[in-house]
């Protein structure tokens, strides 16, 4: 295995660095910090951060692809965590609401990044779009299974009130916002669990099987 100048393995300083920058970017923002202040906390060279980024935008996708992993396998567990669908979404959304009120939150990391790199062009809003396009995907598909109605808009409708919690999540009290989130999610479930079809008495023909 190859070594760092830094010491330990090169794939050790890499994560070294992509650590100390989810650390601080997330914590303080992205625009705010240099890399001097990353190289320095992450204890390597400049010269071992550019063999393993090219530069600071790099750094922050890799920032961002470390945050989009994570939250799939948020997800993921949740959905595994419970057997209906309907409780798929719950545990879903219980997951987010848990993350509200983790120590140290504030906010989406995703939603924060957009509101530094507002050029949808940019590589960084890109990612941030292909991140909420899954989510939106994901969502929509679990409440698909929740009714007969399309589902698209009920996935819109989750999606934004998570961007609210999210926002409101580290402006104010953090239970209690959690509290409506998840209240909401329930009118979601309720208002497409009661347009699904309540099923009807069995009937027979006239051999007596049912049809």
């Amino acid at each position: 295995m190859s070594r760092s100048p830094d010491g330990g393995s090169a794939s050790a300083a890499r994560a070294r660095l992509l650590n100390k920058a989810t650390e601080i970017f997330y914590a303080e923002g992205i625009h705010s910090v240099g890399i001097d202040r990353i190289t320095a906390e992450a204890q390597v060279t400049r010269a071992t951060l550019y063999r393993h980024f090219s530069g600071k935008e790099e750094l922050v996708l890799a920032y961002l692809g470390q945050a989009d992993q994570g939250i799939r396998g948020q997800i993921a567990a949740a959905q595994a965590s419970s057997q209906s669908v309907v409780d798929k979404v719950r545990a879903v959304c219980r997951s987010i609401a848990d993350g509200i009120q983790s120590t140290g939150f504030r906010g989406c990391a995703f939603l924060n990044a957009a509101a530094e790199y507002p050029d949808p062009d940019h590589p960084i809003h890109q990612a941030v779009l292909a991140h909420r396009q899954w989510f939106l995907n994901t969502v929509t598909d679990l409440l698909a299974q929740t009714g007969d109605a399309p589902a698209d808009a009920a996935g819109r409708h989750l999606v934004m009130l998570r961007d609210g919690a999210m926002a409101a999540g580290c402006l104010f009290d953090p239970e209690l916002v959690s509290e409506t989130f998840l209240q909401g999610v329930e009118g979601i479930l309720q208002a497409r669990t009661a347009s699904a079809p309540a099923p009807g008495p069995a009937t027979s023909d006239t051999t007596g099987v049912a049809p």
